[in-house]
């Protein structure tokens, strides 16, 4: 049966997918980790890969109010820059929504696309975000071409 689950795994890669429920997840446990310690601590760890919060092509990133990257455990070349501006492949300014959804909301979802790190392809992606104080925390779920 083993065997079975490993082969469909396989051939059908994405029948394993992350769920919406793993992003809140995330989210959820970076949240918990700034209410135990602080918001620097959870920077540091996100930065430093702690595997809490980086789970395949599942993440946390922690940004500012202002659009500013402060936390991403993929790609480290993000952290300290504010990409608010720039749009994904189809001419969305979803970093932008985050940002706008978390000051109005508090937390929200947000569809784009995406280059997956597992795949290395543009995909569509849907990202959770949570605003815990000046800043947001973020996790997105991969959904494929």
């Amino acid at each position: 049966m083993i065997s079975l689950a490993l082969l469909s795994a396989m051939i059908f890669p994405n029948a394993y997918a992350d769920s919406p429920a793993d992003a809140i997840d995330m989210v959820e446990k970076g949240l918990a980790y700034v209410k135990k310690n602080s918001v620097e601590a959870l920077i540091k760890e996100v930065n430093n890969k702690n595997p809490e919060f980086v789970k395949g092509d599942l993440y946390l990133v922690v940004r500012s109010l202002d659009g500013t990257t402060l936390a991403h455990p993929i790609n480290p070349k993000l952290i300290g820059k504010n990409m608010i501006v720039l749009p994904d492949a189809d001419g969305k300014f979803f970093r932008k929504e985050i940002v706008e959804g978390a000051k109005a909301k508090g937390k929200g979802w947000v569809d784009y696309r995406y280059n997956n790190p597992v795949t290395k392809q543009l995909e569509n992606k849907s990202t959770y975000y949570v605003r815990s104080g000046e800043y947001t925390l973020e996790a997105g779920i991969y959904k494929g071409n």
